[in-house]
C-alpha cells in the first residue's frame, strides 16, 4: 500500500513538471501569435493600441481550455514515453502489473486540470469573449480627440479629418474639459482641402452634449489640391467639432452568450456551440487516457513514430470535433446524437488500443 501510494506521487510529480513546461511552451506560442495580430491590426488603424494588451488576455482567456486539453495530452505522453525509453516499462511489466493500473495516477493528476476546462469551457470563456467584443466597441465609439495618441496623425471616424496632437491632457484624453498642444487638423470638404495648426488649444463641453476642440490664435489654409488658388486666414478662436459614433449594445454571438443562455433557447447554431463547450472536457477526458496506449515506444525502432501518431490522433479528434459541430449548427445532425457520439468513437478506440497492448504483452510474458 505504501508502495503504491510513493509510486503514485512520484508519477504525478512527473506529470505535473512535465505539464508545467509544455503549458509555458504553448503559452508563450499562443501570447506570440495574437499579439502579432493584435499589433498588425493596430499598426493599420483598425485597433486602438492601448487596447493591445485588454484583447491580449481575453483571447488567452478564450483559448485556455483547448491549451489545457493539448497540455494534459503531451505532458502524460511525453511522460510514460521516457518511461519506454529508459526501460522503466520493462520492470513495471515484469513485476506483473498491467498498463491499466497507469489509469489511477493519471487521472488524480488530471482531475483538477479537467474540472479547470470544464470552468473555463463552459463559463469563463464565453465570458472573455463578451467582455472583449464589449471593450472592442468603446475603443471604436470613443471621439476623435480620445482616440488620438499625442505624437501621431489619427485619421477620425468618419475618414474626413486627419488630427495631430503634440500633447494633450489627461482630462482631454479623458473626454473631459483640458488642454492641448500643438495642433495640427486637415479636412477635406466639397473638393477642398482645408490644414488648420496651431500651437494651444483646448477642449470645451456645451450643455447639450457636443463636444469641441477650440484652437487659439492660429491659421487656415484652404483650397483645392494641385491647384495654386488657395487661401489663408489668421484666427483668434476656431472650433472644430468633435464627432461621436453612436454607442450601440454589444453584438449578441453564440461565441459570447452564456451557457445557461444556450441551454434555454434552443437554436440550430446554440446547439453546435453547446456541443463544442460540453466537448472540450469530454475530449480532454480522453485524449490523457488515449496517451497511455500511445506512449509505447519501440526502442529499436524511431523514437518519434509515436508522437507522429498521437499528433494525428489529437488533430483527428480535433477536426471530427469541429465537423460535429457544424453538422449540428446547420441542422444536418441532431443535438442528442451529435455531443456524444464522437466521444463515444475515441473511447472504442481508446479501449482497443489498452486491449493490443495488454495483449501483446501478455503474449510476451506467456512466450518466456
Amino acid at each position: 500500500m505504501a508502495r503504491g501510494l510513493t509510486f503514485e506521487r512520484a508519477a504525478i510529480r512527473e506529470f505535473t513538471a512535465a505539464a508545467g513546461t509544455t503549458f509555458v511552451a504553448l503559452f508563450a506560442i499562443l501570447l506570440t501569435v495574437q499579439l502579432i495580430r493584435l499589433l498588425g491590426q493596430a499598426a493599420g488603424g483598425k485597433l486602438a493600441s492601448e487596447a493591445v494588451v485588454a484583447l491580449l488576455g481575453f483571447g488567452a482567456l478564450a483559448n485556455l481550455p483547448v491549451l489545457l486539453s493539448l497540455t494534459l495530452f503531451i505532458a502524460v505522453l511525453t511522460t510514460l514515453s521516457r518511461s519506454y525509453r529508459d526501460s522503466e516499462m520493462v520492470v513495471w511489466f515484469s513485476s506483473g502489473l498491467p498498463l491499466t493500473a497507469w489509469i489511477k495516477p493519471v487521472l488524480k493528476f488530471s482531475a483538477p486540470i479537467l474540472v479547470a476546462i470544464a470552468a473555463l469551457s463552459l463559463l469563463l470563456s464565453p465570458w472573455g469573449q463578451s467582455k472583449s467584443l464589449e471593450y472592442r466597441q468603446r475603443m471604436d465609439t470613443r471621439d476623435d480627440v480620445a482616440r488620438i495618441s499625442p505624437g501621431a496623425f489619427k485619421e477620425s471616424t468618419n475618414g474626413e479629418r486627419v488630427f495631430f496632437v503634440e500633447a494633450a491632457s489627461a482630462d482631454a484624453a479623458a473626454g473631459g474639459e483640458g488642454t492641448v498642444q500643438n495642433i495640427f487638423v486637415s479636412t477635406t470638404q466639397h473638393g477642398r482641402l482645408g490644414v488648420v495648426t496651431s500651437s494651444n488649444g483646448y477642449t470645451e463641453n456645451l450643455p447639450n452634449g457636443d463636444r469641441f476642440i477650440v484652437l487659439v490664435n492660429g491659421y487656415r489654409y484652404e483650397g483645392v489640391p494641385g491647384s495654386p488658388d488657395y487661401r489663408t486666414m489668421e484666427f483668434e478662436r476656431y472650433a472644430v467639432r468633435i464627432e461621436t459614433q453612436e454607442v450601440h449594445g454589444v453584438e449578441v454571438t453564440t461565441k459570447n452568450t452564456p451557457t445557461l443562455t444556450l441551454m434555454q433557447n434552443r437554436s440550430a447554431r446554440g446547439n453546435g456551440e453547446l456541443l463544442w463547450r460540453i466537448g472540450m472536457p469530454l475530449a480532454a477526458l480522453n485524449l490523457v487516457l488515449l496517451a497511455i496506449p500511445l506512449s509505447f515506444v519501440n526502442p529499436r525502432a524511431g523514437r518519434t513514430s509515436n508522437l507522429v501518431l498521437a499528433l494525428l490522433t489529437y488533430m483527428l479528434y480535433s477536426n471530427l470535433l469541429s465537423v460535429s459541430q457544424a453538422w449540428v449548427a446547420q441542422g444536418r445532425l441532431r443535438f442528442e446524437v451529435g455531443w456524444w457520439l464522437i466521444h463515444l468513437v475515441m473511447l472504442i478506440v481508446l479501449a482497443l488500443l489498452f486491449f493490443k497492448r495488454l495483449s501483446v504483452f501478455s503474449w510476451a510474458r506467456l512466450r518466456r
